[in-house]
């Protein structure tokens, strides 16, 4: 009887034990599937405008890194041709180069013989389509931003109705799992909304200052070549 006893106790502390293994967890792919068609469309539109900032952001990267790449001698050689009178030159070197630094000093050289003050309106009225040229598409990274998480909350909007749909329609019996579905869609996009929100802000910031950047580079190689014009003979 004692023998009996103690095998009862192992086998119920074994079934204990087996139980209490029992974890249920729940993966990201099956946590938007629970969500129902209104989570998932929601989700498919965040997805969708995350990919966009992120292919929005390598691109501008990309290309802001490549305007930014100037030689540090440029100048200098565009000074020493001014001064000796081979605009020619001055021109070919910076179609060369090709950046936009160099398009603004090649649009002041093909000025010189003209007024300073016009040398400088061409140079400005140059960045300001340079600068526009490097922020394409920037915009719409705020927007992103912005809209993501507005979305989102629209998702949780939708969720809560939903929940509250159900519950009405359960006859005063609450079940989690009847509510499970809306609240899914709820807690989801949200989530959604703001990881994509987050990653289009810190997308926009990094390039406005990598942008503020060059803009600064364009100026400052400007005014020397202004200053060098203004230069007395």
């Amino acid at each position: 009887m004692l023998s009996m006893g103690i095998q009862d106790a192992q086998d119920g502390a074994e079934i204990v034990t087996d139980g209490e293994s029992v974890e249920k967890t729940l993966s990201i792919i099956e946590l938007i599937s629970s969500g129902g068609l209104a989570g998932q469309v929601i989700i498919a539109v965040l997805f969708l405008l995350l990919v966009g900032a992120i292919y929005i952001y390598f691109e501008r990267i990309f290309a802001i890194k490549a305007a930014s790449n100037v030689d540090a001698n440029f100048m200098n050689q565009i000074k020493d041709h001014v001064s000796n009178g081979k605009i020619d030159s001055a021109q070919m070197l910076c179609a060369q180069v090709n950046s936009p630094v160099s398009r603004l000093i090649g649009k002041g050289i093909s000025r010189i013989g003209k007024p300073l003050a016009d040398i400088n309106t061409a140079i400005e009225n140059a960045g300001r389509l340079e600068i526009y040229g490097l922020e394409k598409n920037v915009s719409v990274l705020a927007t992103i931003s912005g809209a993501a998480p507005m979305i989102g909350f629209l998702g949780t909007v939708i969720g809560m109705i939903l929940a509250i749909f159900e519950l009405a329609n359960a006859g005063g019996t609450i079940q989690m799992d009847v509510l499970a579905s809306g609240l899914y869609t709820a807690m989801t996009t949200t989530v959604a909304g703001l990881i994509v929100g987050i990653v289009a802000y810190m997308a926009y910031n990094h390039l406005v200052v990598k942008t503020d950047k060059v803009v600064y580079q364009m100026e400052a190689n400007s005014l020397e070549f202004l200053d060098h014009l203004n230069e007395p003979a």
